[in-house]
């Protein structure tokens, strides 16, 4: 059964009230960046995996029907159960007859340029305008090295893709990891069925590390071993299948953070069960950089704990974690003093230029903000009303909906943009806050 959509997700603009402190636990959806990942390691294994605790989002589903469509797997999503079954059909994978489309989702388009390399034809893969201008351009570069012809069908680098597939040999490639971790990621993933062992080498600086680490982790737990030198070279050896059964995708770091953030610019108590210390997920480093600027934070193995206090600006590198960048931006704009945030070049090419999207709606607030290439410094203050653009993008809707629950006029335009990667967040949010008013 599919459930009946928030109606809000359907409005033109939505209005948050501000609210008291608050004190309260907070269930977040299961990880995107998981999900995906199973997703993808499930379709190559052979074996029917059930995937738990899912993430069914835009991305992810977008991800699954187009898995679908190379014929060799079903995805039976169940919403309600929030899973999502991997069925062999004991068909070969073969290029669709139509193109697949997966809208803005990037980490999906990325593993399924490789993915597509297995399949017998040619698979055309695009998306939605923004994702069209995305560069894929590394990965493209390194394909053929392993067996796979896969070009841009305008020449520049971006989608559309063709790929040419069915002759994912394997071997010896090398890629730039300074673009994007998801490349990395993606010949990982499907060098589990190259026919030959598959050595990747990173040619320079691995940016956002724990992305490939959460790759490596997920391979593991579904039985895959990958042999690898520090962040300089991967090898995946040949003839490995990954097991079936059962995997449970744990809360998405990226998701907490916007309720960490409530806390914390609310000096209020929020507690995430389901993950903790362990996590592999880089997000789950804001804690500490919320921490840094204030903030008392309890982690166990099992939740984390944030309880809000007087926030204060803080400098710190955000290379590894982000997609928690804004989440950190709004609590700066609370706190005494500037925060710098810097090493975020990445955040120019994600689903809009985030550095300058952020500072745009900053300045709209009244808070001070210095744009570099690579950095924001922002100088906190007292924020005021703005109509916040969210540039079809899901975290700046999410960011600045967090600043409407302490700033009064705070209205965000296209809060349907959630559903990309948290699209119950509106309920979610309901559980601290239940007069959320949209406008159709």
């Amino acid at each position: 059964m599919t459930p009946t959509p928030d109606p809000r997700l359907k409005a033109e603009t939505l209005t948050v009230v501000p609210l008291a402190a608050f004190d309260e636990t907070v269930r977040v959806l299961g990880s995107k960046s998981y999900t995906n990942r199973y997703l993808a390691i499930a379709s190559l294994s052979g074996q029917e995996t059930v995937i738990d605790n899912a993430l069914l989002s835009d991305d992810t589903v977008f991800l699954a029907r187009a898995i679908e469509a190379f014929g060799h797997v079903t995805c039976d999503i169940e919403h309600d159960a929030a899973r999502i079954r991997v069925t062999p059909t004991g068909q070969p994978m073969r290029a669709p007859d139509q193109d697949i489309f997966v809208g803005g989702a990037g980490t999906p388009l990325r593993f399924l340029i490789s993915m597509a390399g297995h399949a017998e034809g040619t698979t055309i893969i695009t998306g939605n305008a923004r994702m069209q201008e995305r560069p894929m351009g590394d990965l493209l570069k390194a394909l053929p090295a392993l067996g796979v012809d896969a070009t841009a069908v305008r020449g520049n680098g971006s989608p559309p893709i063709r790929v040419v597939g069915g002759s994912f040999k394997g071997g010896a490639t090398s890629i730039s990891g300074a673009v994007s971790s998801q490349f990395t990621s993606s010949l990982i993933i499907n060098a589990l069925r190259a026919e030959n062992d598959t050595e990747i080498t990173i040619s320079d600086e691995l940016i956002s590390k724990p992305y490939v680490e959460m790759t490596l982790a997920a391979l593991e737990e579904m039985g895959v071993s990958v042999e690898r030198d520090g962040y300089r070279r991967f090898t995946v050896p040949a003839g490995q299948q990954a097991r079936g059964g059962q995997v449970t995708v744990e809360p998405d770091a990226s998701g907490m953070s916007y309720f960490l953030a409530a806390a914390a610019i609310l000096q209020s108590r929020v507690t995430i069960p389901g993950i903790g210390a362990g996590s592999h997920q880089g997000d789950v480093h804001l804690v500490e950089a919320l921490e840094r600027m204030g903030c008392h934070t309890q982690v166990s193995d099992s939740e984390i704990t944030l309880s809000g206090g007087r926030l204060r600006g803080i400098d710190i590198d955000m290379e590894a974690m982000p997609d928690v960048v804004p989440s950190l931006a709004i609590a700066a704009a609370y706190a005494e003093g500037v925060t710098r945030i810097t090493n975020i070049a990445s955040l120019r090419v994600k689903e809009c230029d985030r550095i300058a999207a952020v500072t745009t709606e900053l300045r709209k607030m009244g808070i001070e903000v210095e744009e570099h290439p690579d950095a924001m410094y922002i100088t906190g203050g007292t924020p005021h009303g703005a109509v916040i653009d969210t540039y079809d993008d899901h975290r700046i809707a999410m960011t600045f909906a967090i600043g409407g629950l302490r700033t009064e006029g705070v209205v965000i335009k296209d809060p349907g943009c959630v559903a990309k990667s948290f699209p119950t967040f509106w309920q979610t949010l309901d559980t601290l806050h239940p007069t959320l008013e949209s406008t159709k």
